[in-house]
């Protein structure tokens, strides 16, 4: 057997998603899932971590190694429900989290303690995907399109995999095997800190405050004259453009607007900018499926499907027998794969980048 862990923390700051792959056959298999969610604690230190604060560099690894034990934790859960030991799995691959993202700058730089992890779990980790890819020129984001392709792809048929996670990114499988993938905008990471600010909530569960406030027109234009929209790709983006303080400056004019007609409006904007994206790129689709959170959203889901009109279908991956909320850790799995074989784990198409590059650096048990 050829198995394999993924753990993925994304924009969202929610907790680790965890998948136990097997890459030993002709298809990927899926083994198990598990989901640590973090406590309010670290994930208020990771989000202060994405800003310039005092004492940055002590401040983010005290968070490496919290991080570190949570993803033990995930770990630990996948093996237990797989009734599997350490020495079952060829190596763990961690993505980290996320708290500068500059490859305009030749830099990306995820909170991560590698080394700790290996020690605590006793297994091979691999880890530091993005920076070989920045290194050669490219966004470092989006990695995921090359797995999408693997597990998703179709001959003969073009798909569009839609990661709505805090940042939202497409890929464009082609029937012919081609691949083009890009961050499109924001997913979740605006409304995520609306309903935070207001309710005090992480996230808007199925959309159910949105649905309950009417979109602000003028709002919503002015949003979708964001520039980073009309960039083409290759491009990636995160918290470092779309922010509180961000949106803030383009509600200055609108103090008197219901917050819930906010949340409509970043609901409604977070669809329409996915939607342009797509239409854009992913000419002859069939179909779209959706990953992430938002994929869990029925009126974002709802709204995407309205903004790309009923010629195209839009569905979760679960039609594809992959949950939403599997697909990037699975992704961090097959990377983990493609390094310990010296395979190529980006598309230079994707993400700019001079050429095919092994990602990833290994800490050995």
């Amino acid at each position: 057997m050829a198995l394999y862990i993924g753990l993925m923390s994304g924009t969202s700051l929610d907790g680790v998603d965890g998948a136990l792959a097997d890459f030993s056959g002709d298809d990927i298999t899926t083994r198990g899932a598990a989901y640590i969610a973090f406590p309010p604690a670290l994930r208020a230190e990771l989000m202060a971590l994405q800003a310039p604060g005092d004492n940055e560099i002590e401040r983010e690894a005290a968070a490496a190694i919290q991080l570190a034990q949570h993803y033990a934790d995930c770990v630990a859960a996948l093996l237990v429900d797989a009734d599997l030991s350490a020495e079952d799995i060829a190596a763990v691959a961690v993505h980290g989290q996320t708290i500068r993202h500059r490859p305009e700058l030749g830099f990306t730089r995820q909170v991560n303690h590698p080394a700790l992890l290996a020690e605590l779990c006793g297994i091979d980790v691999i880890a530091d995907f993005r920076s070989r890819d920045v290194a050669a020129g490219g966004q470092g984001a989006p990695l995921v399109p090359a797995f999408h392709q693997a597990l998703f792809g179709k001959a003969g048929s073009t798909r569009v995999v839609a990661n709505i996670g805090g940042i939202a990114n497409i890929s464009v499988l082609g029937g012919d095997g081609a691949v083009t993938g890009f961050d499109t905008g924001p997913g979740n990471v605006l409304m995520d800190a609306w309903i935070g600010r207001h309710q005090d909530r992480e996230y808007d569960a199925d959309g159910a405050w949105a649905a309950s406030g009417a979109v602000l027109p003028e709002l919503l234009d002015e949003l979708m004259r964001t520039p980073y929209l009309a960039l083409p790709p290759p491009k990636s983006t995160g918290r470092d453009l779309f922010h509180l303080d961000w949106l803030d400056a383009r509600l200055a004019v609108y103090r008197e607007a219901a917050p819930e007609d906010v949340q409509c409006t970043l609901t409604r904007f977070t669809a329409l900018s996915l939607a342009q994206a797509i239409a854009a790129h992913g000419e002859g689709a069939e179909a779209v499926y959706v990953c992430g959170g938002g994929a869990y959203n029925s009126v974002l889901m709802s709204e995407l499907g309205a903004a790309l009109g009923k010629q195209v279908v839009v569905a979760s991956t679960q039609a594809l027998g992959v949950a939403p909320n599997r697909v990037e850790a699975l992704a961090f799995a097959w990377l983990g794969y493609r390094f310990t074989e010296r395979l190529a784990g980006n598309l230079p198409a994707v993400t700019g980048a001079l050429g095919e590059r092994v990602l990833g650096a290994l800490y050995p048990r």
